[in-house]
């Protein structure tokens, strides 16, 4: 079977109407905050003097990039940052006329908003609910006081419940982020958490593992000893504790760090981990048209003076096959696509093909790997080592 007719019908079951292959997402990066998350080391500012100009020049770069793609429809929008829920309607709605304005839009597409649970309140969630929104991304992180001050979240345990349960009032489709793996969170308070996410009826749960970046405030106060360093024995213990609470709630396993329930899976991100096309618009937002790679700088007022002269502030970097196959591998290990050796050797090549199966055979041995249809997949013993795994089926140049 060719893989293209094989990958449509998985697309059929994730996107509408089927026609994923057909279109490209586009996603928006509104670079805003009202204070530092100590972990994050996203592009945003705390300052909003610039908001106005920015929305603006968004418009511009959407404007001029109306042709770039050669897919025939946008089927994904994604509102991310930053904090996107700080944008007022107007801007939203100045974004989306940008948008029809100079797109074709597919006739039901899925579009998020990442939003932060102190942002939404009634008259909020109204206002969301009355624009083009149907997908709301809640930056929730934890349901508990504790974690969320050595996080520095601009929300409280109290807004973290209250607002999921305003927004099932007005949406259907919606997600959250919850963080394991935090400097002193016991196996039982994770538990609760994902209790009280199952409790509230949540169809998706995207869920990530506390890293420590270098040059974030979380990183110095470890460095000083104000944080205890975060435990990666602790953290593997709590995602096998979500895995199986999960699992057991209906939820599938559908990437590394995604669950959901059937019909709400991310649209916008399973069409990233098939390899479609994207475009990336704001500050520090990267592009993607399978060939190329281009991403913005990260600087707000650089952003704002390029596109005022109607120049785009981006780099580009051509991909070689070389990594074109890395990063395939690296995605499809992480999801329940897993890796096609059929597929590796129709998109690269013998040579890719060979180097696959030859470096593949002592992760079998380990049992870190499975082998089904000829497709690989992380093995459950291996599911938290995927990127380690995915590093070892690299082709190295």
């Amino acid at each position: 079977m060719k893989t293209a007719a094989k990958y449509k019908n998985i697309e059929d079951n994730l996107l509408p109407s089927g026609e994923a292959g057909r279109g490209f997402g586009v996603y928006i990066h509104i670079p805003f905050c009202k204070q530092a998350c100590h972990y994050c080391d996203f592009h945003f500012s705390t300052s909003m003097k610039k908001k106005d100009q920015l929305v603006e020049m968004l418009c511009k770069e959407l404007e001029l990039r109306k042709n770039e793609l050669p897919e025939k429809e946008i089927r994904t929008i994604y509102f991310g940052g930053g904090t996107p829920s700080l944008l007022t309607p107007e801007e939203l709605q100045q974004i989306f006329t940008a948008i029809f304005a100079n797109y074709q839009v597919a006739e039901n597409p899925e579009i998020t908003l990442e939003a932060n649970p102190d942002d939404l309140s009634e008259e909020k969630l109204k206002m969301l609910k009355a624009s083009k929104i149907n997908r709301l991304s809640i930056g929730v992180q934890s349901f508990f006081e504790e974690d969320l001050e050595l996080m520095n979240r601009a929300h409280n345990a109290k807004e973290a419940l209250e607002s999921i349960q305003l927004a099932t009032k007005y949406f259907d489709n919606i997600s959250i982020d919850l963080i394991y793996g935090i400097p002193n969170m016991s196996a039982a308070r994770w538990l609760q958490n994902l209790q009280i996410a199952l409790d509230l009826g949540v169809p998706h749960i995207s869920s990530y593992a506390l890293t420590v970046e270098p040059n974030t405030a979380l990183h110095k106060f470890i460095e000083k000893g104000k944080i205890k360093p975060v435990d990666d024995e602790a953290a593997k213990a709590h995602f096998e504790i979500m895995v199986s609470m999960l699992k057991n709630s209906s939820f599938r396993h559908y990437e590394f760090s995604n669950f959901g329930k059937d019909g709400y899976f991310s649209q916008n991100n399973t069409a990233y981990w098939l390899g479609k096309s994207y475009l990336g618009i704001g500050p520090s937002a990267h592009s993607y048209d399978g060939n190329f790679r281009k991403w913005n700088v990260s600087n707000n007022s650089l952003y704002i003076k390029a596109l005022k002269k109607d120049k785009l502030p981006m780099e580009t970097e051509e991909l070689s096959t070389t990594d074109k196959y890395n990063e395939y591998v690296m995605t499809r290990l992480r999801t329940q696509f897993g890796v096609d050796i059929t597929e590796v050797e129709e998109f690269f090549g013998a040579k890719y093909k060979t180097h696959l199966l030859k470096n593949a055979v002592v992760l079998l041995k380990k049992e870190l790997l499975e082998s089904r249809n000829q497709v690989l997949h992380v093995s459950p013993k291996g599911k938290f080592l995927s990127d380690g795994i995915a590093s070892d089926l690299f082709y190295l140049d």
